[in-house]
């Protein structure tokens, strides 16, 4: 897992808001980060990155207090390309999560 979110920082340098570099997005996985795979049911079955729980932008409003009790945690956003993920960081932020980051340019996107 740790392989494929290097590859996927290095490929394309992204700034964001709420920006992580490979060495910080490492630290926080190792310390317990969630990570939140926002894409859809049937991406999420088709593969996903290592320990993601799969929790569809669609859904957050409805399914987050059961899901993220810890408005405190570190929480890695992500899905194809960070255009759902953004719009999840930024729905989960309203929601009061202080610590919300965003893998900006997603998992598949090779430009």
């Amino acid at each position: 897992m740790l392989n494929k979110l290097r590859y996927l920082l290095k490929r394309n340098r992204c700034y964001c808001e709420t920006e992580m570099d490979q060495s910080q997005l490492e630290k926080m996985i190792k310390q317990g980060a969630i990570l939140l795979d926002v894409r859809s049911p049937q991406e999420f079955l088709e593969g996903h990155l290592e320990n993601a729980i799969s929790l569809p932008e669609y859904e957050i409003k409805e399914r987050y207090n059961k899901m993220l009790s810890d408005k405190t945690q570190n929480i890695i956003v992500y899905c194809s390309t960070g255009h759902r993920s953004q719009k999840a960081q930024k729905t989960l932020q309203k929601l009061g999560y202080q610590k919300v980051y965003n893998l900006c340019k997603g998992i598949e996107n090779d430009n």
